[in-house]
């Protein structure tokens, strides 16, 4: 950690200037030590987050037009901020692996959300998906756990777990005792509530209310995808014949 590094030697010698060249007693220096580590650290980690907040930003637009590749390119230049602060890397390398996710490039994204921030329950979500894929069960289950962990209030992250382990593991007890879990979380959430009467009466799971947050983990299928997007094209299309007759 640079800016750890660089405030206590910044610290460290304030404290021998003070101790050895103005002979102050050593608790004074000590505690004008301590105000300068305090101070170079808040201004070193708040310069490093403004540019990292910055880069992320960009990326974030370029997403949102479609340039993958140029975003991906400018998060991983981002990441040579990483040995500055604290979890930085971590955060940086959540937002490469979701962008390689989502466009379906699981092999390179893999990787980045083996180092994704703990937080982060979308690319934990990810990971604990490719674990699945990879026949990881075990990984799986550790990883969804330390995003539940960190991330109970997250409805959609309950539900995704259940439905790993209900839909595609076929372990529909495990299923409903984590949505039990997640109603101690979260109280009379419909989704969950409705997950686990489906559950409870040996039905599938309903995920698609969820809407593209849902879509985004592909657990769906690209032809069941394309089906309900036809369906729900055809709907609006017949939405607004109605309302123009």
């Amino acid at each position: 950690m640079y800016s750890i590094l660089l405030s206590a030697a910044a610290a460290v010698a304030v404290l021998l200037v003070l101790l050895l060249g103005f002979q102050l007693s050593w608790w004074l220096s000590l505690m004008a030590g301590m105000v300068v580590f305090t101070a170079v650290f808040v201004i070193a980690s708040r310069i490093i987050m403004k540019k990292v907040m910055a880069a992320l930003e960009l990326a974030g637009k370029d997403l949102q037009a479609q340039r993958f590749e140029k975003a991906i390119r400018g998060m991983k230049d981002a990441l040579r901020y990483g040995p500055w602060q604290l979890y930085v890397s971590q955060q940086i390398n959540s937002q490469i692996g979701m962008a390689y996710y989502i466009k379906r490039d699981f092999s390179n994204a893999f990787p980045h959300l083996e180092q994704a921030f703990f937080k982060n329950w979308i690319a934990m979500g990810m990971l604990a998906i490719s674990y699945l894929k990879r026949q990881k069960r075990d990984k799986m289950e550790k990883t969804f756990e330390k995003a539940v962990q960190w991330n109970g209030k997250e409805s959609l992250l309950w539900n995704l777990y259940a439905y790993c382990l209900a839909e595609e593991c076929n372990d529909a007890a495990k299923a409903k005792d984590v949505l039990r879990r997640g109603l101690k979380k979260l109280p009379a959430d419909p989704h969950i509530i409705e997950n686990l009467d489906h559950l409870e009466n040996g039905r599938k799971m309903k995920m698609r209310s969820f809407g593209d947050p849902w879509y985004q983990f592909h657990l769906e299928s690209l032809g069941q995808l394309q089906k309900h997007q036809m369906a729900a094209m055809g709907g609006r299309m017949q939405k607004r014949m109605t309302v123009r007759r």
